[in-house]
């Protein structure tokens, strides 16, 4: 009888095993005026198969001018920033970045800061506190084009939804207007010019003029001091970043 080859048979590897056709890394840029934080997490994100830290920043400006050469798909950035208050460096990072999403990694956990990042443009917020895994996960969720609070996060907007916290509940929802005009709305409360907004802004003092006005008629507001209280009111700007920014 002809002898017959046995044929090899296909065998189930374990999944760690198979060969994958794995989506490529997320690329991430750091923003923080830390360099040992940034180097921190950057260490600890590269244990991460499907993340690429591909730079940092210590500064907005820095942040800015990176991301335009690096086209991250992720910023993760603090707060509290030289050069600009949070709110406003989360702004212009928005505008300048808008394909990108955005994760404030921050240790501030009021409700007035999330709400505030929240409303600047951010897309995710996790405080510094959270451990290795909280942190992964929140920016996958970020990634996954999901709106995302740690858990300590989330706890004390619920809290405070629910009137058990110590923050006051009287923040005021923010009525629909242009990421222009909540920018611009921003640097009128901290104090500054027509001029001084059309320099930042890149644009002429007749442009922020007409911004100026249409946000003043859609909210109902007056004069500067009117304007003030509602970003405070809303969450956009904070006490202690009005303090500051009225001592420099």
């Amino acid at each position: 009888m002809d002898s017959q080859i046995a044929q090899p048979t296909a065998v189930d590897r374990p999944s760690s095993l198979r060969l994958s056709t794995a989506t490529p890394a997320r690329r991430i840029l750091l923003v923080d005026d830390h360099a040992i934080l940034r180097e921190g997490i950057s260490a600890l994100l590269s244990l991460e198969a499907d993340f690429e830290v591909v730079g940092h920043a210590g500064s907005t400006a820095e942040a800015i001018t990176r991301a335009a050469e690096l086209a991250p798909d992720l910023i993760v950035t603090d707060l509290s920033m030289p050069g600009a208050s949070g709110v406003q460096g989360l702004l212009e990072l928005r505008r300048s970045c808008p394909g990108a999403r955005i994760a404030v990694l921050t240790v501030h956990n009021t409700e007035e800061h999330i709400r505030a990042a929240l409303a600047a443009g951010a897309d995710g917020y996790i405080v510094k506190d959270a451990s290795r895994s909280e942190l992964v996960h929140g920016l996958r969720a970020v990634l996954s084009n999901q709106i995302h609070l740690c858990a300590r996060s989330s706890a004390r907007v619920v809290r405070s939804y629910l009137g058990q916290g110590n923050e006051s509940t009287s923040t005021m929802p923010l009525p629909t207007v242009t990421g222009r005009e909540r920018e611009i709305l921003i640097m009128i409360a901290n104090g500054q010019s027509n001029k001084r907004i059309a320099l930042t802004i890149s644009r002429s003092i007749k442009t922020v003029e007409k911004h100026r006005a249409n946000l003043m008629r859609k909210l109902d507001l007056h004069n500067v001091a009117d304007v003030t209280r509602f970003a405070v009111n809303s969450g956009l700007l904070s006490e202690d970043a009005l303090a500051r920014s009225k001592m420099g």
